[in-house]
């Protein structure tokens, strides 16, 4: 499609600013944050891609340019050479518009408000969770005085036909159930899920449905947001992005996926299995299609023989049936709701839960963190899997992130290094993940390793 220029005014709480806000916005725009605004507008604007080659995205519309314009209404947004796919008939898609709003709206905030402003201290974990929770605030998609209902969807963008379908499936099921749908944002298995909510929100006479993605600047140009999202945030990097996830969501459904996936699995197991979080009910379920049992056994294995035999009591694997997935999350989240009225707890934030400043760090996935990580069994289970969970982030950013891209390419693979039996366990499963065409999008194969395990 041909490339559209054009001016178009923002959505939402964008429309109504002072002219001190809007220097402030134009001001940051400008400046260091132009070029990562311009990248995620440009993720935005493809939404419904079916690439994760950023690298490609980028290239191919590398004329686009954004501007951000001081009028009297406040700001306007000048494009030159806009994706196409975005516009009808010369009139940006309305989806789109809102989605482009949330990306200028989350980016300059945390910039403008959190970090120039000196807001939170990035060694202190308190602090941190309190800068996960005013972003989310900001983008209006906490509710208070409303039953807990958002079960949080992890899962693949690079995911076979049969598997899309049953996430779709199970959406329906606990659409039925009066729960909303929360995902990464992107293609495949965050896709599946609200497409098939949608149906049974209609149904059910609950639609508008929310159907909320949190992604971060690192991941979007790779898995762009789907056209069913319609809450978007943009959180600060890949942490405070799965932090968002477990403090928003009261329960998660893990459909099939590659290490994206099992960086989140293990991401929220580090978490339940800390010891303060001990009687904290969280649901969490793996489910897919007969067709994927094979996958969630290899996932189950790896879990118990690195962490564990006493990790399976956090999560239940349901095969090839939506409608006891969805009962699980629906009764699962009865019990949050009741745990959290006991305590006096909000049900849009979940505060109670402690979070590791470990976990909440960024962790920079280049050579000499990724050779350094600590990965033996002599250390506290819920320690390993946050080292092992960042392990598999390094993997996603050689796989698919620009930076990471980058880097694999110049200095050559991510080396992963510890205790011998464990690096077999971890060779394994990646290899199980290439097998299955689980690392990146069809098209793009042979799939070729950024990485190399050394046992």
């Amino acid at each position: 499609m041909e490339a559209v220029t054009t001016q178009v005014y923002p959505a939402g709480l964008l429309n109504t600013l002072s002219h001190i806000e809007v220097k402030r916005l134009q001001h940051a725009s400008a400046g260091a944050l132009k070029e990562l605004l311009r990248r995620c507008a440009l993720a935005v604007l493809t939404s419904g891609s079916s690439s994760d080659d950023a690298e490609a995205m980028l290239a191919l519309y590398r004329d686009f340019e954004l501007d951000v314009i001081h009028t009297n209404r406040g700001i306007r947004l000048d494009m030159k050479n806009a994706p196409g796919i975005a516009f009808v008939d010369g009139k940006m898609i309305e989806g789109v518009r809102e989605l482009l709003s949330a990306v200028l709206r989350d980016i300059v905030y945390h910039d403008i408000e959190m970090c120039e402003g000196g807001r939170y201290e990035e060694t202190d974990s308190e602090s941190i969770t309190s800068v996960v929770f005013e972003i989310l605030r900001n983008a209006g998609v906490m509710i208070p005085n409303t039953d807990p209902n958002m079960v949080v969807c992890w899962g693949g963008h690079s995911i076979k036909r049969v598997e899309y379908d049953y996430t779709k499936v199970c959406g329906y099921e606990m659409g039925l159930r009066g729960l909303n749908i929360c995902t990464g944002c992107g293609p495949g298995a965050m896709k599946g899920p609200m497409k098939g909510a949608t149906i049974s929100h209609g149904k059910q006479r609950l639609a508008p449905g929310r159907y909320i993605g949190i992604t971060e600047p690192g991941i979007i140009a790779a898995e762009s947001p789907n056209p069913t999202v319609n809450e978007l945030i943009i959180m600060p990097d890949i942490e405070k992005r799965l932090e968002a996830f477990v403090r928003l969501g009261h329960g998660i459904v893990v459909f099939p996926g590659g290490v994206g996936t099992a960086e989140e699995i293990l991401y929220l197991l580090g978490i339940l299995m800390h010891p303060d979080n001990a009687g904290v009910p969280f649901p969490l379920v793996f489910s897919g299609p007969a067709s994927a049992a094979t996958y969630f056994e290899q996932i189950d294995e790896f879990i118990v023989h690195a962490l564990g035999e006493e990790t399976r009591k956090y999560y239940q694997i349901i095969i090839d049936d939506p409608q006891a997935t969805a009962v699980a999350m629906s009764t699962g989240i009865e019990k949050v709701k009741a745990y959290r009225k006991n305590r006096g707890g909000a049900y849009y934030f979940n505060w109670g839960l402690h979070i590791d400043i470990d976990f909440q760090q960024p962790f920079i996935p280049d050579h000499a963190h990724m050779a350094e990580l600590n990965l033996f069994r002599d250390q506290a289970p819920h320690l390993l899997a946050g080292n092992l969970r960042k392990a598999f982030s390094g993997i996603v950013a050689g796989n698919v992130k620009p930076v990471g891209i980058a880097s694999i390419r110049k200095h050559g693979k991510f080396e992963i290094s510890g205790e011998p039996a464990l690096m077999k366990l971890l060779d394994t499963l990646l290899q199980a993940f290439v097998a299955q065409d689980r690392m990146k999008m069809p098209g793009t194969m042979p799939y070729e390793p950024c990485y190399k395990v050394i046992s």
